[in-house]
């Protein structure tokens, strides 16, 4: 017989790179954290090598995790459009949370506790996007919630506050001496990429592209590196990297919240409510272990 990938598994190790650790996504995914673990485990046996590694306190996913995540989310996107299109569901009331990948592991958690506290019975999942597709989910009723950044700005969007932006590179790195400053970013269309090329070129700093990845693990995981530097949108500091001091600093990027239209008006409320305090917070030194 041949393999066969779990959609329930998949769903979890998504959720571990989501929200930034396994005792994270359990609380997402409101299952226990060993059960999120056995699940990684069943990938692993499934795809016969380890997708996880411990790094003293840290877990990591080693590159053949990082495929299957990307390849999860494509396999997870097409099986929920799918019981969209044939009008199938989760018996159960439930809201679609839609993020854009940069801070996400630090807004999800936060959102979708505060949606279950109001909604209690309610199943709550999310999906991680573009901003354009998810406002285009939105006006297809097919996401509730959405949460973006960049230049699509719907006329009924609420301004939920800012995420900072900082330069982020490996211990010890120095901007090379005579050369262009190497980044890594997201592929195109990426708002924090243009961000950063537009900065960079107005303060008179060469630059050039040295790497590009789908998500933004794979841009951490090359500045962790030392391939380049990253602009990385987000309260804490991503493991593994130090600010940058030595670039042109980059002003905030804005956040928006936008509802299904029709939905319950305690939707946007606590959304919202959950999201400005959480952007409220200073900056931390580090992100907590996974």
């Amino acid at each position: 017989m041949p393999a066969v990938l779990d959609i329930v598994a998949l769903r979890s190790v998504v959720a571990v790179a989501d929200c930034g650790g396994f005792h994270r996504a359990a609380e997402s995914l409101m299952l226990s954290q060993s059960a999120v673990s056995q699940h990684v485990r069943r990938l692993e046996k499934t795809v016969g090598r380890p997708l996880v590694r411990r790094e003293g306190r840290v877990s990591r996913f080693t590159p053949e995790g990082e495929a299957l995540v990307g390849e999860a989310r494509r396999i997870l996107a097409a099986h929920d459009a799918a019981l969209d299109r044939l009008g199938v569901g989760d018996p159960r009331d439930s809201l679609v949370l839609g993020s854009t990948e940069h801070a996400a592991d630090e807004l999800l958690p936060r959102v979708m506790a505060a949606l279950q506290a109001v909604f209690p019975g309610t199943a709550v999942r999310f999906r991680l996007d573009r901003s354009s597709r998810l406002n285009d989910a939105v006006d297809r009723g097919t996401l509730d919630v959405a949460m973006y950044i960049g230049d699509v700005v719907a006329t009924d969007s609420v301004a939920v506050g800012a995420l900072p932006l900082t330069w982020y590179a490996a211990p010890g790195w120095r901007r090379p001496a005579g050369a262009p400053v190497p980044l890594v970013v997201i592929d195109s269309p990426c708002t924090i990429r243009r961000r950063a090329l537009r900065t960079l070129a107005d303060n008179g700093v060469p630059a050039t592209v040295v790497g590009e990845a789908a998500y933004l693990a794979g841009v951490l995981n090359a500045a962790r590196g030392g391939l380049g530097v990253a602009l990385v949108a987000g309260i804490a500091r991503p493991e593994g990297l130090e600010p940058c001091t030595e670039l042109p600093p980059v002003a905030a990027e804005r956040l928006h919240l936008r509802v299904r239209p029709g939905s319950d008006p305690r939707l946007r409320d606590t959304a919202a409510e959950a999201l400005r305090a959480v952007l409220a917070q200073p900056s931390s030194a580090s992100t907590p272990a996974m």
